[in-house]
């Protein structure tokens, strides 16, 4: 049964240590930030953590999957990639649009209620997140990432 989830557990795992890297790194910007209106904070804070996490999750997807792709001549298996790509590029495409418009929102007004600059990013992030990983896990299940044999 574990083996059935593993390629889950493994995408969640990335996906978290990405996220991870980017609330703190999300975190410092926002602080040093601090003094700049809520909306600039706040919509810089979502550009630093995009590049932060992206960089993450993409070497870290990366180098799970880098043998999945390779054929036994060694090269690429490139209809299988493509196919691959375009399901997850969905998944997380779904799940980008809602998180950027609840991240933005809820980091914007913690700011205007006067949190601190690096509590209110972490804490519209990690709200965020979890909406994040509930709608990437009901996406990668509907798009059948990880069905016919991947």
């Amino acid at each position: 049964m574990l083996k059935k989830y593993n390629k889950y557990f493994s995408l969640n795992k990335n996906i978290l240590i990405a996220f991870a890297a980017s609330i703190i790194i999300s975190a410092i910007v926002a602080q040093i930030l601090s003094e700049q209106a809520a909306y600039l904070n706040t919509s810089y804070t979502l550009l630093v953590d995009y590049v932060v996490y992206f960089s993450t999750f993409g070497s870290l997807y990366y180098l799970d999957n880098r043998k999945k792709y390779l054929l036994e001549s060694g090269k690429i298996d490139k209809a299988r990639l493509k196919h691959d790509l375009i399901k997850i590029i969905t998944s997380l495409g779904i799940g980008e649009v809602i998180y950027t418009i609840v991240r933005w929102f809820l980091q914007y007004y913690f700011l205007t209620i006067n949190y601190d600059a690096y509590l209110a990013s972490i804490v519209s992030q990690v709200i965020s997140t979890i909406i994040y990983m509930i709608v990437i896990n009901l996406s990668v299940k509907m798009t059948r990432l990880y069905k016919d044999g991947n």
